[in-house]
């Protein structure tokens, strides 16, 4: 899957109502510019496909301050918010994501439920034992990468990756089961994305090329 589709349902979600400006100022607060493909081009794109596809709806509004033709603004659609959640689901479920696919799922974890999210992360746990399983019915770890030639480090390389993101995601399991963080129905709902006017701190200083979109 891709992580930008999840990242700019999840900005638009969050305002209620975005132009394509706005999603592209909110991914590159959350620094999604420096670990997803979450660059101007590919984020227009990606508001274009989900309105393509029913995801989004597009309004067209009052003539940008540029003096250009009308802006487009965004909200999601039933089927929008279905997708929303089905792409967080897979984020945090999926054993084999991209870095950046599981990042946004980390980012946008807080609109589930609490025991959703640790039932989704022990499935992932589950997902990566599985995997490692796999792995090892042709490679012994303690025999070392060695016996296999150099190609044996590509399946030494395997197993530690998956004990690392069971261990990693075990951790973080006991960190939510511990109370930490704010999940859905605990309260007001986190709010990261940018008030229409504000001054973005990371903002790259790229002049706004889709203003109009």
């Amino acid at each position: 899957m891709s992580a930008i589709r999840l990242l700019v349902l999840a900005a638009v979600r969050q305002h209620g109502r975005a132009h394509g400006y706005q999603v592209r100022n909110d991914l590159e607060y959350w620094g999604a510019h420096e670990w997803s493909n979450a660059k101007p081009g590919s984020i227009y794109h990606a508001l274009k496909q989900l309105a393509k596809q029913g995801a989004l709806l597009a309004h067209e509004t009052a003539p940008s301050t540029a003096g250009g033709p009308p802006r487009t603004e965004y909200e999601l659609t039933d089927a929008g918010r279905e997708e929303y959640f089905r792409l967080l689901r897979a984020a945090l479920t999926s054993y084999d994501q991209q870095m950046d696919v599981l990042s946004a799922g980390l980012g946008c974890m807080v609109d589930l439920p609490r025991a959703e999210v640790v039932g989704l992360l022990r499935e992932r746990v589950r997902a990566i034992a599985a995997w490692r399983n796999e792995v090892t019915e042709n490679y012994v770890p303690e025999d070392g990468p060695e016996r296999l030639g150099h190609i044996g480090e590509i399946m030494n390389y395997w197993v530690h990756s998956a004990d690392a993101g069971a261990t990693w995601t075990e951790g973080l399991i006991t960190r939510i089961e511990g109370g930490a963080y704010a999940f859905a129905g605990e309260g007001e709902p986190f709010v990261g994305v940018l008030a229409e006017g504000q001054e973005n701190p990371y903002a790259t200083g790229i002049p706004d090329e889709g203003d109009r979109h």
